[in-house]
C-alpha cells in the first residue's frame, strides 16, 4: 500500500472543508487533520473497513476547529464545539438534517476512550487515528512506507507543542471535560514520547 492506493474524496463538501481547515488551523493542526484521516483510511484499507470517505473526511478536517480561538467555546467541550460548527457547515453543503447529525457524532466521539466499529465505522476510525497521530498509540499497525509517506508529505511541524498547550488550556477550563481527563491520565507526556516524532 502506498499514499496514492488511499481513497481522498474530491467532492464540494470535502474542497470546503479542507478550506474551512487551512482558513482557521495553523499549519501544524492542518498537517494533523489530513494525517488522521490519511491513518484512518490506510488502518481501514489494511483492515477492510468499509466507510464513508466523504463523511470521514470533513470530519477529520473539522475535529479540532472547536480548538481554534474563534470556534473555542468556554461552556462546552472543544470536541462538542466542534461538532456544532460541522453541522452548521454540512447544512450549508446541503447535506441531509441525519448526515449533518453523523458529522457532529464523529467528531465528538473522537475523544471517547474507544468507538465501536460496528456501531459507527467513522466514528471508530477517527477515534483511533487521532490517537495515533496525537500520543503515538498503535501507530505500528500503519505501514512503514505509508508512514514513511505520509509524513514525508505532511511534516509534523509543532503539532506536539502545539497541541499539547491547546489540550491543557481546555482541561484547565473545562475540568469536566475529556480534555481535563486526558491531561490528568498523563496525556501530555505520552504526547511528548510519540513515536512519529522520533
Amino acid at each position: 500500500m502506498t499514499l496514492d492506493d488511499l481513497v481522498i474524496p474530491d467532492t464540494p463538501a470535502c474542497r470546503g472543508a479542507l478550506e474551512v481547515a487551512g482558513r482557521y488551523h495553523s499549519p501544524s493542526l492542518l498537517n494533523h487533520s489530513v494525517r488522521a484521516y490519511l491513518w484512518a483510511a490506510a488502518y481501514a484499507r489494511d483492515n477492510g473497513i468499509a466507510f464513508d470517505a466523504e463523511l470521514l473526511y470533513v470530519s477529520s478536517m473539522l475535529h479540532d476547529i472547536g480548538l481554534v480561538a474563534e470556534f473555542d467555546s468556554h461552556t462546552v467541550p472543544y470536541e462538542e464545539a466542534g461538532g456544532h460548527v460541522a453541522w452548521a457547515f454540512c447544512a450549508g453543503a446541503g447535506w441531509s438534517p441525519e448526515r449533518r447529525l453523523r458529522a457532529c457524532e464523529v467528531i465528538i466521539r473522537h475523544m471517547w476512550e474507544e468507538v465501536p466499529l460496528d456501531e459507527d465505522p467513522e466514528g471508530h476510525l477517527l477515534e483511533l487515528s487521532t490517537g495515533m497521530d496525537i500520543s503515538g498509540r498503535r501507530t505500528d499497525e500503519i505501514p512503514a512506507d505509508v508512514r514513511r509517506e505520509v509524513l514525508e508529505r505532511y511534516p509534523r511541524l509543532e503539532i506536539a507543542k502545539e497541541f499539547s498547550v491547546c489540550i491543557s488550556e481546555q482541561g484547565a477550563r473545562k475540568p469536566s471535560s475529556f480534555a481535563a481527563q486526558f491531561v490528568g491520565g498523563g496525556i501530555v507526556d505520552r504526547i511528548t514520547r510519540n513515536p512519529l516524532d522520533a
